[in-house]
């Protein structure tokens, strides 16, 4: 056989798997292409009483003027709540205060009483600071970032000064070295 006469043979049995699957697949509607028939049986109208225009709506709908309350539509954000107290007569004509309560001043946070700051330092290796602290006679040695306590988070140790932090309530104080305490408390 020449190359010829098997490139005919190919073709000839692709034209025969060709017609075989033409063959199998005409009878049935294509996926995802609705009969022609089908759509024209199931369509009904809609039941509609009165198919005109309601000019009388139309009209009033556009004599209608947007007038804004200020919020942003476009924000998700919740307009905000009045922060100044206002006066509002109530049911019987006595003027009553209405709004938020005023507010308390933050209060910063207290030093413990049973902790002593007495001293400060460095490692020679270059790391930071670190604040000594007697509680309840035993010397504590803290640096940026631990917690006292569990209660106060060291937030900075300075000259002299030691910064801390309410962790329930994150107000901030500061503490100064004792001066009446010039090393660890003796027992």
């Amino acid at each position: 056989m020449t190359k010829q006469q098997k490139q005919l043979a190919a073709l000839a049995a692709l034209v025969v798997v060709a017609a075989l699957v033409w063959y199998l697949e005409s009878g049935k509607p294509m996926p995802g292409i609705a009969d022609s028939q089908f759509v024209v049986k199931a369509y009904q109208p809609l039941p509609v009483e009165n198919p005109e225009l309601h000019w009388r709506k139309i009209t009033d709908a556009q004599k209608t003027e947007y007038k804004s309350s200020g919020r942003n539509p476009f924000s998700m954000q919740a307009e905000p709540i009045a922060t100044t107290p206002t006066q509002i007569a109530d049911k019987n004509g006595k003027h009553v205060i209405v709004g938020p309560p005023p507010k308390v001043p933050d209060v910063p946070p207290t030093w413990p009483g049973n902790v002593s700051f007495f001293g400060y330092g460095t490692v020679p290796n270059g790391t930071a600071r670190r604040a000594f602290l007697s509680v309840d006679g035993e010397v504590q040695v803290v640096g940026e970032g631990d917690t006292l306590l569990g209660r106060y988070r060291i937030t900075q140790v300075n000259n002299g000064i030691i910064e801390f932090q309410d962790m329930s309530t994150g107000l901030r104080n500061t503490k100064t070295v004792d001066p009446d305490k010039s090393g660890p408390p003796t027992a």
